[in-house]
């Protein structure tokens, strides 16, 4: 697959991500975070359960115990981040769910530093502070606003940075993204579902209201949007595939102004306006400068 054909893959996976915020936000009118996410990761794992055993058997790979270990270590981040997103999509709004998910991009090569000892670019030192005032402006100038919710969904991106990063590892060295993808939506779908059953008694009748936004969550956002995001993992490297993603944030603004009436205050507007950019400086940077190369004068003899 070519580089232009993986980019393009991310991209179209943050549109169903940022459109799913909606999805995830109003299903819960009707029933809980834990219930619409094992129903969702069920759904989305048995939807690509076929492909998955189909990638399995034509590549012929035999797992060992250390692909299992990273498999399993990457799908129980994916339903830890998942989960706390979900949870905090209660108590905060589409637009700040989406921006704040997006901060998992510094906790990229942050944790990339603490488990692979790969050294963070300086520009982190930059990009920080401008995430932090960001956050601070678009919540109106005021911490007063920021909510529990807001902090789960901070707290989310710890695990999705993580689940970038494992998921990258993964994928090549498994060489297979779909059945890696099944794996862990249906390990997240066993597991918020047993959570589930012990603190929201979930029922059919609320599941049925909320069919429409399962629906999209589980084929569009889940089925899709992460087997693509696997897929294309594999041929885009980490920094890259992560500033792709963080547009994540921008169609979930879009789609809360467009559906859900939600309005920024004017502050809020530049707090997201940092944000993004601080994602673009701590993403972009590094990558413009490792292309670059000194200039070696020729030798005449």
């Amino acid at each position: 697959m070519s580089r232009l054909l993986a980019s393009l893959l991310l991209l179209l996976c943050t549109m169903f991500w940022g459109f799913a915020f909606i999805a995830q936000k109003s299903a819960m009118d009707v029933m809980g975070p834990l219930t619409f996410s094992g129903v969702r990761f069920l759904i989305g794992g048995l939807l690509i359960l076929p492909l998955a055993l189909h990638e399995l058997r034509r590549k012929a790979v035999r797992l060992g115990g250390t692909q299992w270990f990273f498999i399993l270590a990457m799908s129980t981040v994916f339903f830890l981040g998942s989960w706390l997103q979900q949870a905090g999509l209660l108590t905060t709004t589409v637009t700040n769910g989406g921006f704040l998910t997006g901060l998992y991009v510094f906790f990229v090569p942050l944790l990339g530093f603490l488990l692979f000892r790969s050294r963070p670019h300086p520009i982190i030192f930059i990009g920080v502070p401008m995430a932090l005032v960001g956050i601070y402006f678009l919540n109106g100038g005021g911490l007063d606003s920021f909510n529990g919710g807001d902090w789960l969904i901070v707290g989310s991106a710890i695990f999705w940075a993580l689940h970038v990063i494992l998921l990258s590892h993964v994928a090549r060295m498994t060489g297979l993204p779909i059945f890696v993808s099944a794996v862990s939506f249906l390990f997240a779908g066993v597991a918020a579902s047993a959570l589930a059953l012990g603190t929201e008694a979930p029922s059919l009748a609320a599941i049925s209201l909320g069919w429409v936004e399962i629906a999209y969550a589980a084929v569009l956002s889940t089925a899709v949007g992460f087997t693509l995001q696997a897929i294309g993992q594999q041929h885009v490297p980490p920094a890259n595939a992560a500033i792709i993603l963080s547009a994540e944030s921008l169609f979930a603004a879009l789609g809360g102004a467009v559906i859900l009436g939600e309005r920024l205050p004017m502050v809020g507007y530049a707090g997201a306006a940092l944000i993004f950019s601080a994602i673009l400086l701590v993403e972009a940077i590094p990558a413009l400068w490792a292309r670059r190369k000194p200039h070696e004068p020729r030798i005449v003899n």
